[in-house]
């Protein structure tokens, strides 16, 4: 009887998990609208209203987005990341960061395949490569920030995306040939994991996937599932500018991030790792500090630096791989991130 109470309890606890991670990002939404519907009504109903009209205005780009990475699951376009790791390293290199820069992978896919690439024994510099340029953009995360911050913005993204790629993984290629490195990853890390099997197993590529029953299913799904996930998160980042907008004072913005030089960069970098919430929720704050007087150098090296080694991220890359390789990782990470922030501000100046 003890052991039935205790399963029950157990499985209860295990469903309360699971509903806590599927809504918590609309519970601290509320609550946040909730706390100030109780200390400042009038702001409460600006902030309601700014993130309503905020989330109309970036409709268009929105839906786009979520098409873009419908369309990526469906066709299988995420197959051809495979294609990616294979012939010499260097060339690999190349071929990683760009892909990491275009895949569609969700967070829940990048660290299985990153271990299945390693256990298969890819060389730890092609996936660096990839592991660096993949959580900095991808095709719908382009498109919105195109819609928040421009397209020359969404541009340099990119190609800070693909340069941090390609930087960490020579870098890495070099230590490696000098004999580090040599076993990345830690006791028992397996390759299994959603984003796995496409390296594994990579299978073909349909383009017109509309014609296949199951694919226009998995396109109806994924979309349904990208688009909840944009809306809730986006609600959240454009609550938080409201608010941000409202309560900071610009000066404070502008004496901090703001202005030439190294400073403002290298605050932004070192205060996006611990400030990063998401890589779409932090586009519309990105946008709220730029209006505020953030130089936009700054804002790139935020969104980099926040993408790669934010908490989540982080955690996720020690608990799988040797502590010299998530040193490295960490080092390359804020170093490229720092150098991307420094070449856009000179570029625009």
């Amino acid at each position: 009887m003890s052991e039935v109470i205790l399963t029950a309890r157990e499985m209860g606890i295990g469903a309360m998990k699971n509903v806590w991670s599927q809504y918590r990002v609309w519970f601290v939404t509320a609550m946040i609208l909730a706390i100030l519907f109780l200390t400042d009504t009038p702001q409460a109903i600006e902030s309601t209203g700014f993130t309503i009209n905020a989330l109309i205005g970036t409709a268009p780009f929105l839906l786009l987005s979520i098409a873009v990475a419908a369309y990526a699951m469906a066709s299988g376009a995420d197959n051809l990341i495979a294609r990616a790791f294979t012939g010499s390293p260097l060339t690999m290199i190349v071929f990683a960061a760009a892909l990491g820069g275009l895949s569609p992978f969700c967070s829940c896919g990048v660290i299985p395949l990153i271990a299945a690439l390693l256990a298969m024994g890819v060389p730890l510099s092609g996936v660096m490569a990839f592991w660096l340029a993949s959580p900095v953009i991808d095709p719908s995360m382009f498109v919105l920030t195109s819609g928040l911050l421009g397209l020359e913005f969404a541009v340099a993204k990119t190609l800070a995306a693909i340069g941090l790629g390609l930087f960490g993984g020579y870098v890495t290629y070099l230590l490696a040939r000098g004999g580090y490195f040599s076993d990345p990853l830690r006791p028992g890390i397996g390759n299994g994991g959603c984003g796995a099997s496409s390296v594994r197993k990579p299978g073909p590529v349909v383009w017109r996937f509309w014609s296949e029953a199951p694919r226009r299913e998995r396109f109806i799904r994924e979309g349904a599932s990208t688009a909840l996930f944009l809306v809730k998160w986006l609600s959240l980042a454009f609550l938080l500018e409201s608010l941000m907008l409202a309560y900071i004072p610009a000066e404070w913005i502008a004496s901090a991030l703001g202005g030439d030089g190294i400073a403002p960069i290298l605050t932004a970098t070192f205060v996006g790792v611990p400030a990063y919430l998401n890589g779409y929720a932090a586009l519309p704050l990105v946008s709220g500090l730029v209006e505020q007087g953030m130089a936009p150098g700054a804002g790139l090296a935020f969104l980099v630096a926040g993408g790669v080694t934010s908490l989540p991220a982080a955690i996720a890359v020690f608990a799988l791989v040797k502590r010299p390789v998530f040193a490295l990782y960490i080092v390359l990470a804020l170093t490229g991130s720092l150098t991307s922030g420094l070449l856009f501000q000179m570029w625009l100046s």
